[in-house]
């Protein structure tokens, strides 16, 4: 495919240095790759075989993004911006990329939103259209303005097919920094964080201490402070690297006034081996500062930029420090004693391993991209909500309250499909129940519904085998065995799930292929059982004495076709019906309307689905039941935490 990525930089070089990292991901798996770069000339890795543009460029000086300076560092005017513009659509018309990839526009860059917006105009207008994608890092700076956001979000729904944030939510969430609006949520895609430099981390007996800065001047403060330090702290070699944008006096002041067993020289390409074998690092919080120290597994001391209110180094220093993983000085804090008492701070401290972040996001950054080009005619089709949002709408008119369940089926383990089912599931705050197999269970899924308060398991039959004759269709717990058989079977299945999942298990029976005997029903309380679950509008709310049956009538899957996902414009009607038959009287108005997936056999197409139609009815305010509310075996615990 030929892609095309746009990026301008303005302070320092770390935005360029990430995307770099993503276009040479692409052009490695073949993909004719073109990287525009509107920021300062800067000095890069091998960019292999990408393509590099670089337009008439643009700065700032410190934190003023209001003021634009040119390569003259004069302010620029109307006919140095329009030259920007011409070459970079110009570029655009040469590459006839099949994916545009902006970075950080539209949730940033705004002083260049004329050059962007005739970018993404030209873009939309291409025959073919290509994708577009958004690449922003881990932690945004939004506007204070609930308008400008606001603005970001309707420019993403009508300009992006997906948001590629470079992070890992198990760190940083991207909530964190940015009040992400419900109808862009199906559109963010989490890569890991982009490591510059994918290779092996040297092994090196540790020590001394290794001080770093960002490319631009920004860091001056910190090398002198650190230089003032190293005074104190003489037992111990030190070595400081000075970014390129620290200028040459100021980088010459700083060496003739460093001690003997401090070394100071400008920046190095081998700085990863340096912080491998280093005791303690002592640096910013930048993104790629942030990835080496996670990759080099090195103590630190951070002292995240914070000028003209900027708080994205502070988050992010925040979150190591609470893991254990680094000493804060705040840059208004920032002094020879106080650094050098962090310093000791952190060569005292035992070390701590870090999480298992994702360091790989350029390489999963192509595969997303791939994923949504191969599937890309179904993706980001439109899909005509009316009928669902007409059918709300008469149920409120005709006061017939309309509530929704969600239930997964299939589950035996901790799996990263079923990571990204819960992660959905958290995203938009929406109750779950897990029908789980017990026969095939492992420790992990115990271990990972430990941590997710709003999911809870289902016993779904025991082994998930087929005892149907030929011909006949399938089942585990239909008409083929002897009731008294099945039911003993039915509470081994109650026992061994509940010996490994303790309380997030609740006893609700879910036959495999949603087919049970009727004579069976009748025995599942005795065997422990209080609810059961199948598909299709429930007859009775009570088929049996003690047991209540909640049931999904809604299942995105073609499951006698492409096994991939149905007809949206079904699924919509099928949502619609269920609510147009509780308005009619048709099915009982009090059993919640289920909707049926299947994570393990998932695509990204119906993972799509899946994400639009929540965001879709997160959008009204409505959110899946907890599944112990559906069945009416709420937690105490659970009481409580609801005020009741």
């Amino acid at each position: 495919m030929r892609v095309l990525i746009a990026v301008t930089h303005l302070l320092g070089a770390g935005h360029l240095t990430r995307v770099a990292a993503l276009a040479r991901a692409f052009a490695r798996k073949g993909h004719e790759t073109t990287l525009v770069s509107g920021g300062s000339p800067a000095r890069l890795s091998d960019l292999e075989n990408v393509s590099f543009v670089q337009l008439p460029s643009v700065r700032t000086i410190g934190t003023d993004f209001k003021t634009l300076l040119g390569e003259d560092f004069e302010p620029v005017d109307a006919a140095y911006l329009e030259r920007r513009r011409t070459l970079l659509l110009d570029t655009l018309k040469t590459v006839r990329p099949e994916i545009l990839i902006t970075e950080l526009f539209p949730f940033g860059r705004r002083v260049l939103a004329d050059e962007f917006s005739a970018l993404l105009d030209a873009a939309r207008g291409a025959n073919p259209r290509p994708l577009v994608l958004c690449s922003i890092r881990d932690i945004l700076v939004p506007s204070s303005k609930a308008s400008r956001i606001e603005g970001t979000h309707e420019r993403v729904l009508r300009d992006y097919d997906a948001v590629l944030v470079h992070g890992d939510p198990e760190l940083v969430p991207l909530e964190a920094s940015w009040s992400v609006d419900d109808r862009i949520r199906s559109l963010i895609r989490y890569t890991g964080y982009v490591d510059e430099n994918e290779g092996p981390v040297p092994e090196a007996q540790r020590h001394g201490i290794v001080v770093s800065g960002g490319s631009s001047a920004a860091s001056l403060p910190l090398y002198q402070a650190a230089v003032a330090a190293a005074r104190e702290i003489s037992d111990r070699p030190w070595h400081i690297l000075i970014g390129r944008g620290v200028a040459e006096t100021d980088f010459l002041t700083l060496r003739e006034s460093a001690p003997a067993h401090v070394i100071v020289e400008r920046a190095r390409l081998d700085f990863r081996s340096l912080l491998a074998a280093a005791e303690l690092s002592v640096s910013q919080a930048g993104y790629n500062t942030i990835v080496d120290l996670l990759r080099c597994r090195v103590r630190s001391v951070l002292v995240p930029f914070e000028a003209g209110h900027e708080t994205e180094q502070r988050l992010r220093s925040e979150r190591l420090a609470a893991l254990g993983l680094a000493e804060i000085v705040s840059e208004a804090d920032l002094s020879p004693q106080n650094l050098a008492d962090a310093i000791r701070r952190g060569l005292a401290r035992t070390p701590s391993l870090p999480p298992p972040i994702s360091t790989d996001g350029a390489r999963q950054s192509v595969a997303v991209a791939e994923s949504l080009m191969r599937f890309s005619p179904v993706l980001h089709q439109s899909i005509d909500w009316s009928p669902l949002d007409q059918a709300l709408n008469r149920a409120k008119d005709q006061d017939c309250p309309v509530r929704f369940w969600w239930r997964d089926d299939d589950a035996v383990a901790d799996t990263p499909q079923l990571g990204r089912l819960l992660g959905l599931a958290r995203r938009y705050d929406a109750g779950i129940g897990l029908a789980v197999i017990p026969e095939g269970m492992e420790a992990s899924l115990a271990a990972r519904l430990t941590e997710e308060p709003s999911a809870f398991a289902l016993v779904h039959g025991w082994s998930h085998a087929n005892h149907a004759p030929a011909g006949e269709k399938k089942a585990e717990f239909g008409a083929h065995r002897s009731p008294d058989s099945m039911a003993a079977q039915a509470e081994k299945a109650l026992h061994a799930a509940r010996e490994l999942l303790g309380p997030r298990l609740l006893p609700v029976f879910v036959p495999p292929w949603n087919r049970i005997s009727r004579d069976l029903v009748p025995l599942l309380p005795r065997s422990g059982f209080r609810g059961l679950s199948t598909f299709t509008d429930r007859k009775a709310a009570y088929p049996a004495e003690g047991i209540v049956q909640i049931n999904t009538h809604v299942d995105p899957i073609d499951w006698h076709g492409t096994r991939s996902l149905a007809d949206p414009a079904l699924i919509v009607a099928s949502l619609a019906g269920a609510i147009e038959r509780r308005v009619a009287g048709h099915a009982d108005r009090d059993e919640p309307i289920g909707f049926l997936t299947h994570h393990l056999i998932h695509d990204d197409v119906i993972w799509s689905l899946c994400e639009r139609l929540i965001a879709h009815l997160a959008a009204r305010g409505i959110r899946f039941l907890c599944p112990d509310v559906c069945f009416g075996l709420e937690t105490r615990s659970h009481l409580r935490s609801n005020g009741i």
